[in-house]
């Protein structure tokens, strides 16, 4: 059950501190927890006009500005998330649902009442059979680097277009794509003696989400699969991943299309020292999600280098996100990067202070640059 539930980013983040509040009722033991951040970003763009998803330019990095400052969430947003287990039967149950909310907007009257229901699942097995998981959670294709990145507990790249009204992108579209929420069945086997063990899952097939042009593409009758095989021992971990669906065309006579990906990447912990190494390959990955650039062949990677001294840790991160051809899909963008460094303070067992500085960069196929300059200083509670 712990490889199924680690894949969702909130939960494994808050790990870091259980403080939440246990609550004994008949069978069942129910758990309310949940994070509150708010980090300040101020952001400077420079550059030429790159197309398509160009995070480091004016239209999506500034916001639509040379400069400009949020005071939003950082790559997690606020959550308030509800379990309760229990053991009957012979089986380990679980349900959860997570409920997610912004912190920045736009004006200072509106409401401020989109909320985000990212999990709502139950979960049922044992240290024998594995887990199957049913309902809405986190994927996992995308997961361990997600969770691995420093910049999980800051912002990474301040993003201003999403940042206000959602959350920051750390290294989304720039090192990796985001993991998504979807509809879905996954079994999780138990973790053999030598460490190894195996998720697969069906997903609720989606429609493509293009941020610049009108969706070109819809999922129909065929689930995407997703699949895990990983392995830990020692401070080390390996993984190895794959997801693939069928999309459809909704312009008559156009092509269909399938995406695939395939995913490596491992994380060592030795002392006070952090390393974590991820690489995605593949047609249809998108920059922010599934088949957003429609049928482009793409290759993601991250590296990271983390020191732990007591309560402060220091970091350095750097993804790329890079476009093999100039599709109609890219609008141009060849490529997204960034580069941040952090120091992370742990206040207490609940609170961690973050301040970061880095740049991502934008490139296009025709050789121009865009760069987004950025800070972000502030912190993160988990309850």
């Amino acid at each position: 059950m712990k490889n199924l539930i680690a894949l969702s980013v909130v939960a494994a983040a808050s790990m870091q501190a259980a403080h939440a509040v246990d609550i004994k009722a008949g069978d069942w033991n129910v758990n309310v927890g949940g994070i509150v951040n708010a980090y300040y970003t101020a952001v400077s763009c420079s550059g030429a006009a790159v197309g398509g998803l160009a995070l480091g330019g004016e239209g999506i990095g500034c916001g639509g500005q040379d400069d400009r400052t949020t005071i939003g969430n950082g790559l997690l947003p606020n959550g308030l998330v509800t379990s309760a287990t229990s053991t009957t039967g012979g089986y380990d149950v679980k349900a959860l649902i997570g409920i997610y909310h912004s912190t920045a907007t736009d004006s200072a009257i509106a409401q401020n009442s989109v909320v985000d229901v990212r999990q709502a699942f139950f979960s049922f097995g044992n240290a024998s059979m594995g887990t199957v998981k049913l309902g809405r959670d986190y994927g996992i294709f995308g997961a361990n680097a997600i969770l691995g990145d420093m910049t999980l507990l800051g912002a990474g790249a301040p993003v201003q277009a999403t940042q206000r009204g959602r959350v920051a992108l750390g290294h989304i579209g720039a090192g990796y794509t985001y993991l998504g929420n979807y509809g879905q069945m996954v079994y999780s086997s138990p973790k053999s003696a030598s460490g190894i063990s195996f998720d697969i899952g069906l997903m609720d097939p989606v429609s493509d989400t293009p941020v610049v042009a009108g969706p070109a593409f819809t999922g129909k009758t065929s689930p995407q699969v997703q699949a895990q095989l990983a392995y830990a021992r020692d401070g080390f971990r390996a993984w190895l991943g794959a997801k693939s669906q069928k999309f459809e065309s909704l312009a008559v006579g156009a092509g269909d299309m399938t995406m695939t990906g395939v995913e490596i990447g491992g994380s060592y912990t030795a002392g006070s020292l952090g390393l974590l190494a991820n690489v995605q390959r593949g047609s249809g990955l998108g920059i922010l999600s599934d088949a957003d650039q429609g049928d482009t062949d793409s290759m993601n990677w991250l590296g990271q280098a983390t020191w732990k001294m007591e309560k402060l840790k220091l970091g350095l991160s750097y993804g790329i996100s890079e476009n093999d051809d100039d599709t109609p899909g890219t609008r141009g963008l060849k490529s997204n990067a960034n580069l941040t460094a952090g120091a992370y303070y742990s206040l207490n067992s609940m609170i961690t202070l973050v301040a970061e500085a880095g740049q991502t960069r934008s490139k296009s196929f025709a050789g121009q640059t865009a760069r987004m300059n950025g800070v972000a200083v502030g912190g993160i509670i988990f309850f």
